[in-house]
């Protein structure tokens, strides 16, 4: 029991019994020194202020993630202090209960030496104010992270899986494979041409085993635990205009750890520069 905690409990027996403080410690036998002990140490009020904040501006985010920005910031802090802190202000996430997973084994696809080698491409679907769904096409390169693009929408059919496609294709090269799932988009005649036309090979994932999509599926469960669950959509636009401010946050601020807590546009940055093989921890099916 923690010094704070005995004097809860000597608090909780003078207000239930109506008895003085020497009293009580006398009840439940705590040392009087440990009632009287006021702490010296510095109570880094604007340490804590900070963690606050960016708990604040960034919900789903634990301990480690805010020490890694609080480093970033310049901020020589230890790890363990910003825990203490980060709980006694009691900013804990809530923590989902972990799915039982399948030990059958897993594809694992050939080491990525540079970008635009190998993308993935899945929907996410969300609910405007009003009830009504609408679907986001995200699309990332395995190899920096980087989200390339994130298109929100009521419906996007496999033409309009295209012309995302062409937009990208303006400002970088395709990749030789994409990685997506068995949806009605990907394995329509329209999408299958035009890869065969671009010479970009698509690989499809067995049904029913999204994990061999690991890095798209990751990527959509930060989508929506950062972003989609923690806002109010009251229109396509407003949908539009949210979800690319946050994109833009992914790629530029949010540090990754399979990056060395680098974001993708950093990681990229390095890369360019030095032209050695920078790779990401892990290429497997799980990021």
């Amino acid at each position: 029991m923690t010094a704070r905690e005995r004097r809860q409990v000597v608090e909780q027996v003078q207000a239930v019994r109506g008895v003085s403080e020497r009293r009580a410690i006398r009840y439940t036998g705590f040392p009087r020194s440990t009632m009287r002990y006021r702490s010296i140490l510095d109570p880094q009020e604007v340490l804590r202020a900070r963690i606050v904040e960016l708990a604040q501006e960034r919900p789903r985010w634990g301990y480690r993630m805010i020490h890694v920005m609080l480093r970033r910031e310049g901020r020589l802090v230890n790890r363990k202090r910003v825990q203490r802190l980060y709980r006694e202000e009691g900013l804990a996430v809530r923590s989902k209960e972990k799915k039982r997973r399948s030990q059958a084994p897993r594809p694992i696809r050939d080491a990525l030496s540079s970008p635009n080698v190998r993308w993935s491409m899945d929907f996410v679907s969300d609910t405007l104010s009003n009830g009504r769904r609408f679907r986001c096409l995200t699309i990332m390169d395995e190899f920096s992270r980087e989200c390339l693009a994130i298109h929100v929408a009521h419906s996007i059919p496999a033409t309009g899986v295209i012309e995302v496609m062409e937009r990208l294709k303006e400002s970088r090269s395709l990749p030789e494979v994409i990685i997506t799932d068995n949806g009605s988009e990907f394995r329509s005649r329209a999408f299958d041409s035009w890869a065969y036309a671009r010479g970009v090979k698509l690989d499809f994932i067995q049904p029913g085993k999204p994990v061999q999509n690991g890095f798209i599926e990751s990527f959509n469960g930060t989508l929506r635990g950062e972003c989609l669950n923690l806002h109010w959509f009251l229109s396509i636009p407003d949908a539009r205009r949210s979800i690319e401010q946050w994109r833009a946050d992914y790629n530029e601020v949010r540090p990754h750890s399979s990056l060395g807590f680098l974001t993708p546009e950093e990681f990229m940055g390095i890369h360019s520069r030095s032209g050695e093989d920078l790779a990401p921890k892990s290429t497997s099916e799980v990021p």
